[in-house]
């Protein structure tokens, strides 16, 4: 779903702190962090991927007898975490969404690892980050309010007043994948003009894209976005009354923003070497073999083909959808500008 400049300003540190992966918001969870010891490994991760960590970390632990503690936060909080700790490392490896890993690579909180296998993934890569996990912005609708809408311009209709809600570009990873679809698909000025008009329709700010679920599955709003891997997800395990859908453009297409989970190896890392065995392991064919069936994610290794029933939802949701993959450096770039001029569009 975008060569390195850094955020910059007071809305660059708002960005940071509040953007999501999954697009919502969460506190940091851990029972402690940094282990030099070499019997545990250290991992910062943007949050929605519990599953699937629960079962790789225990496989890992069993191969190689070393323990994987886990801190969980929001993907911008994740960054900022190894800002505040750049002086005394504690994360071996850090797992976050775009751009937010380029981001950490700006300020040097990565090191170089290259991940064997790497050359099998398509996703977001360089010397010190790639791809673990694809995943991509979506949309979801209460069809027992109707049918669901086929373009974004049926989303302008007054009868869907206060019945929609996106979350905040600028404030969530996911409503920040909103404003650049629409940037990609009308132009900076027309993803402005049309966000400007939808404003009739939106209920209004959110800073947390998963709070939306619920919402939407008890009949409180019709329409939100989401993310394919947490909706997928969502509808399996709470039985989320809610379908997946893509809005298309006038003219029928359909398009969606990629938003992978990317990993690297943290700079400093105390247990560096256990590191590197975790992430080796996370992108081996037997680790991503398991994405779709623990987690609705698409490997990222395009060598890996799972076929069991949740990475068929998954394709059969994203089928016909074109994905557009940006130049994450240079989203990362423009992104306080094009966020600024988003605010101030919405509420002029």
């Amino acid at each position: 779903m975008f060569r390195s400049r850094v955020l910059t300003g007071l809305l660059a540190g708002a960005l940071l702190t509040s953007l999501v992966a999954c697009g919502g918001t969460g506190a940091a969870s851990t029972n402690g962090a940094g282990d030099s010891s070499g019997k545990v490994v250290t991992v910062y991760s943007a949050d929605g991927l519990a599953d699937w960590y629960k079962t790789r970390f225990d496989a890992f632990t069993k191969q190689t007898g070393t323990k994987v503690q886990l801190v969980e936060a929001g993907s911008g909080e994740v960054v900022s975490r190894l800002q505040k700790e750049k002086s005394n490392p504690q994360a071996d490896v850090v797992i976050t969404l775009p751009p937010f890993i380029q981001k950490a690579s700006a300020d040097k909180l990565l090191q170089d690892y290259q991940v064997p296998g790497s050359d099998q993934v398509k996703g977001p890569k360089a010397a010190d980050y790639v791809t673990v996990i694809d995943n991509y912005l979506s949309f979801i609708a209460n069809p027992s309010k109707g049918a669901l809408p086929k373009t974004f311009d049926e989303l302008l209709d007054p009868r869907f007043k206060g019945k929609i809600q996106y979350s905040t570009p600028g404030q969530a990873g996911d409503g920040t994948a909103v404003l650049l679809l629409l940037q990609h698909l009308l132009g900076k000025e027309g993803a402005l003009d049309y966000l400007k008009k939808l404003e009739a329709n939106n209920v209004g700010p959110s800073a947390s894209t998963g709070k939306l679920q619920p919402k939407v599955s008890k009949g409180e709003i019709y329409l939100a976005n989401g993310d394919v891997q947490m909706n997928l997800t969502s509808i399996a395990n709470d039985k989320s009354a809610f379908q997946v859908f893509f809005p298309a453009t006038a003219d029928g297409k359909r398009s969606t923003v990629a938003l992978p989970y990317v990993m690297g190896l943290g700079a400093g890392a105390p247990n560096k070497d256990g590191g590197e065995k975790l992430m080796t392991y996370l992108l081996s064919p037997e680790a991503q073999q398991t994405v779709s069936g623990d987690a609705f994610g698409i490997p990222a290794r395009a060598d890996v083909q799972p076929t069991d029933a949740n990475y068929q939802s998954v394709l059969k949701a994203m089928a016909g959808v074109e994905v557009w993959q940006p130049d994450w450096n240079a989203v990362l770039a423009s992104l306080d500008a094009d966020v600024a001029a988003y605010d101030k569009a919405v509420q002029g």
